[in-house]
């Protein structure tokens, strides 16, 4: 299990794009083959198409490369957009992305701000979502966008 001091995140930069979208094609194949949506080149040209390094974080375990995660002002309205998270497959399963996730929607409600993403339809990342509050909006053939109001902060004791 990942405990608080077991990882970090730290500023995207320019030179991880290719690190990412190598993660990406790794992480997402059998959801998008499944879906008959499987393309060698777009899986990857799509994440080097949004990335933000101003809005990215590279999650790092030991000082390596664990994934990435991208949170960033919603184009569509109020809030954030959650996007391009991925860890490696070695580190899935062990509570980093819970850990991730719960830093994140940290900082969304202390922005008193509802978070927003896309999820495959058929993944299983959509259960780490929805046990951190996030619930069905819309879906299409392909994707479901899921979304989570922001929680009012803890009174301090």
């Amino acid at each position: 299990m990942y405990g608080e001091s077991n990882w970090s995140l730290r500023p995207g930069r320019a030179e991880d794009i290719e690190t990412m979208a190598e993660l990406r094609a790794i992480v997402m194949r059998d959801d998008l083959v499944r879906l008959g949506r499987y393309d060698e080149h777009r899986v990857r040209q799509r994440l080097r198409d949004g990335f933000s390094p101003e809005h990215t974080s590279v999650i790092e375990t030991d000082g390596g490369f664990a994934g990435c995660v991208t949170l960033r002002p919603y184009e569509g309205g109020e809030g954030l957009y959650l996007e391009h998270f991925y860890l490696a497959p070695e580190a899935q399963g062990r509570g980093l992305g819970t850990a991730v996730l719960r830093e994140l929607l940290t900082r969304a409600d202390e922005a008193a701000a509802p978070v927003r993403l896309v999820v495959l339809q058929g993944s299983a990342a959509r259960r780490l979502y929805e046990r951190e509050g996030f619930t069905y909006e819309s879906e299409d053939p392909v994707d479901v966008l899921l979304t989570r109001e922001p929680r009012a902060a803890a009174a301090p004791a």
